[in-house]
């Protein structure tokens, strides 16, 4: 069964008299274990897409399925739920609590959104820091680690509650060149030891090159689906 299944998929905004039709019924799915980008430029409907498989932004038309549920027909608190229960996240600027520390951060959603003993979110998060190599950076804050050390924060913090599928806009963008390669083979490496799908939003060629299958928008339309290796 297919992870992401989108049908005649559409986004329409609606400002005063003004429509904006971000996504344009598209077609695509997505299958367990991959690695995907949705490339595009500034305005094609990457991030729109990624809020709606992320059940941040609802669907105005079509059908898109999730992990085997119909998202597109969740209610906000449903859709809450369901994030909680199947998606990670991973952004462009981090998105860590300053107050809290790596290890703190890390632990959030276990707190939070599955409640998980001590015990067991001890043994987790000490198993996804040594995955991360973050082990030493366990109680630090945000403020006194590196623009790179924050991104594996970020990414452990993703998938500490052992989601299917990790959504990742621009990850990249605010890291250095090495860095971004060093986080791009952390993501692979994880979702090759975990199982994990990752999907991308990302101008980002070095991001781009390392996927496997590639989905190119324009002006909210899907114009072609390619294997991985087309960039680089």
């Amino acid at each position: 069964m297919s992870l992401v299944e989108a049908r005649r998929l559409a986004k329409t905004y609606v400002a005063g008299e003004v429509q904006i039709r971000a996504i344009r019924g598209v077609d695509f799915t997505i299958e367990p274990g991959s690695f995907v980008s949705f490339v595009g430029p500034s305005g094609s409907g990457k991030s729109t897409l990624l809020n709606m498989i992320g059940c941040l932004d609802p669907p105005t038309g079509g059908t898109l399925s999730v992990v085997g549920t119909d998202v597109s027909t969740l209610s906000r608190k449903e859709g809450a739920h369901f994030r909680g229960e199947h998606l990670g996240f991973v952004f462009q600027d981090f998105n860590l609590i300053p107050v809290l520390t790596v290890y703190e951060n890390i632990e959030y959603p276990l707190l939070m959104v599955q409640n998980w003993p001590q015990a067991e979110r001890k043994k987790r998060i000490s198993q996804i820091l040594a995955a991360v190599g973050m082990e030493e950076q366990a109680r630090k804050y945000p403020r006194q680690i590196s623009g790179g050390q924050k991104q594996r924060v970020a990414v452990a913090r993703a998938l500490i509650t052992n989601p299917k599928l990790v959504l990742a806009d621009e990850p990249t963008a605010n890291l250095d060149r090495e860095t971004a390669n060093k986080i791009i083979a952390l993501m692979k490496h994880m979702r090759d030891e975990f199982g994990t799908t990752f999907i991308f939003s990302t101008h980002d060629p070095k991001v781009v090159k390392n996927a496997e299958t590639i989905f190119t928008l324009e002006d909210g339309e899907l114009k072609q689906s390619d294997t991985g290796g087309i960039y680089a």
